[in-house]
């Protein structure tokens, strides 16, 4: 466990805290600072220890919206300032070692992803992978450190824990075991959010394959015509991370795709069942993980990872505290839920599916007052179809992952590394991007401070400063994971020379609450399928 950062480098990080603030005010676009003293001998030091020498990308001109030559930059939902690796508390002494397999997992992805990132994982391979001070100058050399703040220009925000779940199940369907776990029902058809025209009334749309696409020129009178569909845009939701929205076809109309409820009572005739499990709310925090496990009575695990989700918004049913105030803050925009942070919050009680709440992603929810028997499609049920009690209209469908061992795989695509993979707002910290975390251990509240990759997202990770720490799996990890709610600080790193935040220069500081300003675009780096700027 790390220890308290120096006096020195507590001193040192005042310091450029005063000279950046000072600077912001008077709306400055300079270059960032160049590597501190501390850094240059490490980087000396990594370089004598028998590390390659990398080779720094061409500067690009000062002032320009790229990495390592824009002071600060901004995105609708937040502010990035540069500081130096010395300011950055803990950097010196975490064990760089322990997140380089991630780090190198995440660049089998990212080498597509451009030029620089196809030349810095060039270069990771020839690092030394056991040497933690050749890895450390690696990240100096070829990156520049951004804290992120959000957008009332606020520092700190909340760092919560997940894991990975293992419940009992069968492949076949008898009692106990008779919730369903569904796989990405056929039916579900996907529209292009920006594509759509604007207001609330309803357009003519044809369905080609999966997807929906509104036909211009068209009246309501033609909706009669061989295949054309009526769209209510009123009905859908838009503000979704990937832009997409989630469909279904019922007679002549497209309507959102089935609510919780809906997928309860009706059931889902279009999509496979991957197994049955005796628990309702064991699967429903499971939905929330985003990945689990279930085990067979003959000992075999099936795994399963996140596959598609209903285009519901997530809205969780919240435990109340004894004053009658949601145990759990949280800030509604749009579609979206946030997780606010609440130092008064000292309830120990972990929580699950075996006691009153559960304890899961930071939020403490109600577990249901009344549950009962859900419909699946051809299955004769016990007793009347009354759904399980969950509130929650968003539901996700998993798919079977191959991987029988390692960590489960996360939205960027590869395994996740327990203490070092973490679940983030890909709108404000792009996936696959190694991130700097100040927090506190849960339970001991001692300093935990450590690189780790952003490798998962989840529609429970909402806001600029905003980290989900992956535990693991077992029975510690979830302890940890359901107890992980804390205060926290994020400097997110980035390849020099990436271009970021098009156009997004801004020295504008915006007042609590107010808007985010005109042209500045919703992510930090658009990746589609993962957050598309409009």
């Amino acid at each position: 466990m790390n220890t308290t950062p120096s006096p020195v480098l507590f001193i040192s990080a005042l310091r450029w805290a005063a000279t950046a603030a000072a600077m912001l005010a008077a709306g400055c676009a300079n270059t960032p600072p160049t590597a501190s003293a501390g850094a240059s001998d490490t980087a000396a030091s990594a370089a004598a220890a028998g590390s390659t020498t990398t080779t720094l990308p061409p500067p690009r001109p000062a002032g320009s919206s790229t990495a390592g030559q824009a002071r600060t930059f901004s995105t609708q939902l937040a502010t990035y300032t540069s500081v130096s690796f010395d300011a950055v508390p803990g950097w010196a002494r975490d064990d760089f070692s322990e997140s380089w397999p991630a780090f190198l997992g995440s660049c089998k992805v990212l080498t597509g992803r451009g030029a620089e990132w196809k030349d810095v994982c060039a270069r990771a391979l020839r690092v030394d992978s056991k040497n933690n001070s050749a890895i450390r100058a690696f990240f100096e050399q070829e990156f520049s450190a951004y804290q992120i703040r959000d957008d009332d220009r606020k520092p700190d925000g909340v760092v919560t824990g997940y894991f990975e779940p293992e419940i009992p199940g069968s492949r076949q369907y008898a009692a106990p075991f008779v919730y369903p776990v569904y796989g990405q029902p056929e039916d579900m058809l996907f529209a292009d959010a920006r594509k759509l025209p604007a207001g609330n009334g309803t357009v003519a749309a044809k369905v080609e394959g999966r997807n929906v696409v509104v036909q211009t020129g068209l009246s309501t009178r033609d909706m009669g015509a061989p295949g054309l569909y009526a769209l209510d845009l009123s009905a859908i939701t838009r503000d979704t991370l990937d832009r997409k929205v989630r469909l279904r076809i019922e007679g002549k109309q497209l309507l959102p795709y089935y609510t919780r409820e809906e997928i309860e009572t009706k059931g889902a005739p279009n999509a496979r069942v991957l197994a049955f499990v005796s628990s309702a709310t064991a699967l429903y925090e499971m939905q929330i993980q985003g990945s689990g496990r279930i085990k067979l009575a003959n000992g075999d695990i099936i795994r399963v990872a996140y596959a598609e989700q209903n285009g519901q918004p997530f809205r969780p049913t919240l435990a109340q505290a004894a004053n009658g105030k949601p145990r759990s803050p949280v800030k509604v925009r749009g579609s979206s839920i946030e997780l606010q942070l609440d130092d008064g919050d000292e309830d120990d009680d972990v929580g699950g599916p075996a006691t009153g709440t559960i304890r899961t992603r930071g939020f403490t929810l109600a577990q249901p007052t009344a549950s009962g028997a859900v419909l699946v499609p051809g299955r004769r049920t016990a007793g009347p179809v009354v759904g399980s009690g969950i509130k929650d209209p968003s539901y996700v469908f998993f798919k079977e992952s191959p991987s029988p061992s390692g960590g489960p795989v996360g939205a960027f695509g590869v395994p996740l590394s327990a203490g070092r993979s973490i679940a983030v707002d890909p709108r404000s910290t792009p996936l696959g991007y190694p991130v700097f975390v100040s927090t506190r251990a849960p339970g001991t509240g001692a300093p935990m401070q450590r690189l780790t990759i952003a490798q998962d997202t989840g529609g429970a990770i909402r806001g600029a400063v905003r980290a989900d720490y992956f535990f693991g799996n077992g029975q510690q990890a979830a302890n940890n994971a359901r107890r992980m709610k804390e205060r926290g600080q994020l400097w997110i790193l980035l390849p020099r020379g990436l271009a970021v935040a098009t156009a997004a220069v801004s020295s504008a500081i915006r007042t609590r609450g107010g808007p985010a300003g005109a042209g500045l675009p919703q992510c930090l780096v658009p990746t589609e399928g993962v957050c598309v700027d409009d």
